[in-house]
């Protein structure tokens, strides 16, 4: 540029002593100073539409490498997978470098840069063929923003005392001499009340005898599904708290299931809509025993664990990383809770074992699966117990635990503090986001 200045001011001083020649001649000459500053300033215009753009692509480079806090990732790999898909090479301008370096003062931070040039025209006459042009971005490491679908289980089962003692309060004031000698343990909720296993239990103050459920509420007992309900509340508290430390944001969906699906709440990032929507979890109300409806009588198959995951491997969409990089989406997690005890049909026999096909499918699409085993408790002197359940007993945490992705699988025995669990599971699958990137 000074060069330019500089072999215009000679001319024009040429020009001054000369005194021959036209004045059109001197008047096209003149022009020449104003021609050279019109170019300079398309060639400056030019440059700084790529620094614009630059700019741009060091900002998402440094929002990729921010967006991990895995010490294995390779992150000059990932800055210039992300710089230079963003920096198109077919475009004006071509990049000579981007770098990173972690800030000496606050090591949460980097410190990227980046650098290209542009080719000029009009400068190039006076020996600049090109104007290099830099870029920088001050980036914060940051935790991904993260969907969560809560699956928990409603069926019968999830009706049992949630302590010790509130089991054998229950099966005390269940005893008869008819189906349930021993009295039962489970506050199996249901509408007919008529069958013989409820034959020994009181009226209520309508006259109409309770059911299990409505006794143990009579009680004033807790049951294991109050505990579920309780920890989907408190769980929102801790998600909050973690979201506003992370900077990141979250939306969480709540399902129940039993025979089928229930819809407790639509993902949605009011996680204080979610915490009230939680209030409404409630058990599988059934007809009576062995009968869903007055015309289903179902044999009291009321846990479909597969027509469950099927139902939300359609509703959950395709993760993304959870950065805030053009339209990339949330990372996704679903929460199962469950005693881990199937109730169905298949191929004509009733099966109670979970088959984990369908947790391999999801977590095949990226979607991470923690899992919150409660477990079954061992009831020995129950004959449906003794028959069908105690034959997997073994086999019900390891199945649930290969449904699960690692590092995502915890179990609480009854009594346990279950909102303690779900909330120590929830943090350690915002952890591993982390590793997903």
């Amino acid at each position: 540029m000074k060069r330019i200045l500089t072999a215009t001011r000679d001319l024009a001083r040429r020009l001054h002593r000369r005194k021959d020649g036209s004045v059109l001649v001197m008047f096209g000459l003149a022009a020449i100073p104003l021609i050279l500053a019109v170019g300079v300033a398309v060639d400056v215009g030019r440059a700084y539409a790529v620094k614009v753009r630059l700019s741009s692509a060091i900002d998402d480079a440094g929002l990729a490498i921010a967006s991990t806090l895995d010490p294995s990732v390779d992150l000059p790999t990932r800055l210039n997978t992300y710089f230079y898909g963003n920096f198109a090479a077919n475009q004006l301008g071509t990049a000579t470098a981007v770098n990173f370096k972690t800030d000496p003062v606050n090591t949460n931070t980097y410190d990227v840069t980046g650098t290209a040039t542009v080719p000029t025209t009009f400068m190039a006459l006076a020996g600049y063929s090109s104007i290099t042009v830099a870029a920088s971005a001050h980036v914060t490491k940051r935790a991904p923003n993260i969907d969560f679908y809560l699956l928990l289980d409603s069926s019968p089962s999830m009706a049992i005392g949630a302590t010790q003692n509130d089991i054998n309060t229950l099966m005390a004031a269940t005893k008869t001499s008819q189906d349930t000698p021993n009295g039962c343990g489970f506050g199996c909720h249901e509408i007919a009340r008529t069958d013989s296993e409820l034959s020994g239990n009181p009226l209520n103050a309508q006259g109409v005898r309770m059911d299990n459920y409505e006794l143990a509420r009579s009680l004033n007992l807790t049951l294991r599904m109050d505990l579920v309900r309780q920890a989907a509340s408190d769980l929102m508290t801790t998600a909050q708290n973690t979201e506003n430390e992370n900077k990141a944001s979250y939306r969480m969906g709540i399902y129940t299931f039993d025979v089928g699906v229930t819809t407790i709440q639509t993902l949605t990032s009011s996680l204080s809509t979610a915490q009230s929507s939680a209030g409404n979890i409630t058990m599988l109300e059934v007809y009576s025993q062995n009968t869903l409806t007055k015309g289903n009588s179902n044999n009291d198959e009321d846990t479909n664990f597969e027509a469950a995951l099927t139902n939300l491997n359609t509703t959950m969409p395709n993760p993304g990383n959870g950065s805030n990089i053009g339209a990339d989406t949330p990372q996704e997690v679903l929460f199962i809770v469950t005693d881990g005890v199937n109730d169905k049909v298949v191929s004509g026999t009733r099966t109670y074992t979970i088959n984990t096909s369908t947790c391999t499918t999801i977590k095949n699409r990226g979607i991470r699966i923690a899992v919150l085993y409660t477990v079954y408790l061992p009831l020995p002197t129950d004959n449906w117990y003794n028959t069908y359940i105690s034959p997997i007993q073994s086999n019900i945490s390891p199945t649930l635990q290969s449904c699960a992705s690692p590092g995502l699988f915890f179990a609480v025995q009854t009594g346990g503090d279950i909102s303690g669990a779900l909330s120590a599971l929830f943090e350690q699958a915002v952890q591993s986001a982390y590793l997903s990137q």
